[in-house]
Parts: structure tokens; sequence; C-alpha cells
């Protein structure tokens, strides 16, 4: 009688990390998940066990509790860029040492998702770490394995692929995105399926190798491949995009990261597209793996469906959403603001007190000041929409009651923020990162 072998993913929820929990529970294992996230982690997985902690942060303490009854380890956790969530020092160094540290001198199996092109001396910063840490994994853990996808293609819309989906939609116009700019893929069902080969032992230990599809191309050749599978016609037009916009672009969404977005436009994003996506998977076919599928196959696999189209319309109208209702907010907040006496006079021709006037324009403008900033905030979107909502229907209840007059003003002032109110159901209902 066997015994069924055990496995723990950190990062288990992620793109990556739930492809390789459902090979690995196919493949017969016990698995466990680790994330940082509760409400992900039960989201995607309700039915496995789940340790939840911040893991840039565990201790070796905690790994050893967490690893205790483990067989094989699997690292698909990380970060693109630092940002007001992610450090890459702390998630791809500081944790895989501390990782190292537990695992060292014990027979457990550990697999690191690194990822191609990573070197000390690259131009990035996640390229740097992610080499410092599979690094350290080399020297203390000389049986682990690292395998280092390319450019992964998934049935899920995350970060890079999520805008890559984005950018093929655009309706009549086709914007080259550095056209020269060589990438190789790889699906993530034979990233995962490459996961589970080393964790049942097919694959020799300590391998380091790259996986990817074995023809590259270029990144608008990639981009085509997929409004083709998308099932939209070809552009009528195509015009190369400037340099110095994706520059200019990659610094505001790295501003943005501060306020806790993700935004796959980052600096790193764009420099990586920029020096192109390759790998040489000569050392994974020594090691007697499989060979990847070509784009074109990991796309004929893949579902292109209503609901691909429907995303990739979405996923830029979502921040420019957000955006213009916290434009509509701040100014609806700072105009009344300054035009006090205005605004006041509107309550005072309806008899109010003057105090209790004053009270309601300046209470009014700073929830409408207080609202459109927190829009701008990623933890307190959702929020802020909730309470553009609630403020709406406060106007529109409490004008009706003491100003129903307004509800045929010829300028439609109660009217015209019905659709506003509307429109902030959008971020709420589809905010969601995975």
């Amino acid at each position: 009688m066997t015994t069924q072998k055990s496995a723990v993913v950190l990062g288990a929820y992620g793109f990556i990390g739930a492809a390789c929990v459902k090979h690995l529970q196919a493949a017969g294992f016990h698995v466990t998940g680790v994330g940082r996230s509760q409400s992900a982690a039960h989201q995607t997985f309700p039915d496995i066990p789940w340790h939840i902690l911040d893991i840039a942060q565990a201790t070796t303490e905690e790994w050893q509790e967490i690893f205790q009854s483990a067989d094989i380890i699997i690292n698909a956790s990380g970060a693109l860029q630092d940002s007001a969530k992610d450090d890459l020092e702390a998630i791809h160094v500081q944790a895989t040492e501390r990782i190292c540290e537990t695992l060292k001198d014990t027979d457990k199996r550990f697999i690191q998702i690194s990822a191609a092109g990573v070197s000390l001396e690259a131009s990035t910063h996640f390229f740097r770490t992610k080499a410092k840490g599979d690094s350290l994994i080399q020297k203390h853990l000389p049986h682990a394995f690292v395998l280092r996808p390319a450019l992964v293609i998934g049935p899920q819309a995350y970060g890079g692929t999520a805008l890559l989906r984005a950018a093929s939609a655009m309706p009549l116009i086709g914007f080259k995105v550095f056209p020269d700019s060589q990438i190789q893929c790889i699906s993530l069902d034979d990233l995962a399926k490459a996961v589970t080969q080393c964790a049942l032992g097919n694959i020799p230990e300590g391998t380091t190798a790259d996986l990817a599809e074995e023809t590259p191309q270029s990144f608008w050749q990639l981009t085509k491949a997929i409004r083709s599978w998308q099932g939209f016609p070809e552009w009528h037009y195509a015009i190369s995009t400037p340099n110095w916009l994706l520059t200019v672009t990659s610094k505001l969404a790295d501003m943005l990261g501060h306020l806790g977005w993700r935004s796959p436009l980052r600096s790193t994003s764009i420099e990586t597209l920029r020096e192109g996506i390759l790998a040489d998977t000569s050392i994974w076919k020594k090691a007697g793996g499989f060979t990847c599928k070509s784009l074109q196959e990991t796309l004929a696999n893949l579902p292109g469906s209503t609901q691909e189209r429907w995303f990739a319309r979405l996923y830029l109208l979502l921040p420019l959403t957000i955006a213009c209702l916290s434009l509509f907010w701040l100014a609806s907040g700072i105009i009344g603001a300054i035009q006090l006496n205005e605004a006041q006079s509107v309550l005072l021709e309806r008899d109010f007190p003057p105090a209790l006037s004053l009270l309601f324009v300046l209470g009014g403008s700073l929830a409408d000041i207080t609202l459109g900033t927190l829009a701008l905030f990623r933890k307190h979107t959702r929020l802020a929409c909730l309470g553009m909502i609630a403020v709406t229907l406060s106007y529109l209840g409490a004008g009706t009651i003491w100003a129903t007059d307004l509800w045929t003003d010829p300028l439609g002032p109660y009217v015209k923020t019905i659709p506003a109110m509307i429109l902030a159901l959008f971020p709420i209902l589809l905010l969601e990162e995975r």
C-alpha cells in the first residue's frame, strides 16, 4: 500500500500556483496551499488546507511547521515590481534564504518557479532578485529544481497576459509595441505539467532549465495571433507606438503602484518586452523533458469565447472608469467649496437656516473630495464606489424632500447624477485581480 505524498504550494491561488495545485491533485498528491489572502485562498480552492501568512515575512520557525509533513514544496510565489504591497528583495531573496535554511539537510524535494532570462546583471530589479534567489537555492539546495518559464499563456487573464488580451482587442487600429522584440511562450498547462514531472521524480534532481516553445515570434506577431484567437477581424490600420510614450506610461504606472495598483504597464513589464523573452530549452530536453506546445497549439487548446472578448474590451475601460469617477467627485467637492456662497444660496432660497445650509454644503464638499481621493487607492476603491452610490442616493432623497423643483430643472442637476451612480457599480463588480 502506497502512502499519498504531500505537496505544499507557495502562492497557490496565483496564476501559476493554482494550475500547479490542479495538476498535482490529478497526479495523486495531497496539496496544501500557502498565501497571504484568506479570501483569495478560499475563493480559489475552498476544499484544500491553507496556511495564511505573508510569505515575504515568514520566519524559519513558521516554515518548519508548514513543511513538517510535506514531501514536495513548490515555490510559485513572487511579484513583478516593488509597490505598496510588494518588496522584491523580501519575497525573492530574503524569503528564499529562510526557506533554504529550513530545508537544508532534509530530503524534501523543492521546486522553484523562476523566469527565463534571469541574471544578476539584468536591467530590471525583478530579474536580478529572481537570479539572487535562484543562486541561493542552487548553493544550499543542490538537489532542488529551478524551472524558468518564458511568457506564460493560460485560460486566466492576469497581469501581462491580461494586457496582451486587451491590446489585441483594440478596435480598428492596432498599436505596434516593440515590433522587433522576440518572444517565446509556454502554455500554463505545460508549465504545471513540468512541475508535476519534477515532483514525481521523472526529471533528474538538481535540474535548472528554461521552459518554452521552440520557435519565437515577434511581439507584433504574438499580438495578432491573440486577436485572431479572440475572433476579431484583422485591423484596418496599424501604427507604431513611440518608445517615449511607453516610457511615460510606465513611469505613471509605477507611481500608481504606490497607491496599490499592480498595473501590467509598469516599467518592469515594458523593459522586459523591449528586450524580448527568449529561452534555451536544450537543458530541459536533455533532462528528459517533453516538448512544450507552440503558441498556435496553446491557443488552439483554449476557448476563444464571448467572455474572452468581453473581458478584453472591458479591461482597459476599468482604469478609465475609476479615473473618471475620481475626477468627477473631486471636481464636485472642490467646486462646491470654492463657490460656497452660490451653493449655499440654493438651500437659503428654500428657507434653510444659514448655519445648517453652510454645514450641508461644507459636509457635502468634504464627502465628495474624500470619496474621489479614496477611489484612487486600490484597497479603498470598492468602498469609495459604495460610498458614491450611498451619497448620491442621499442627495437625491434630501433633494426630493426639500428641493423637488430641481427634478424639472432644464440642466438636470438630479438626473445627471444617476448615470454617475450606475457607473460606480462597474468597479465594484469587476475589481478583482485573480
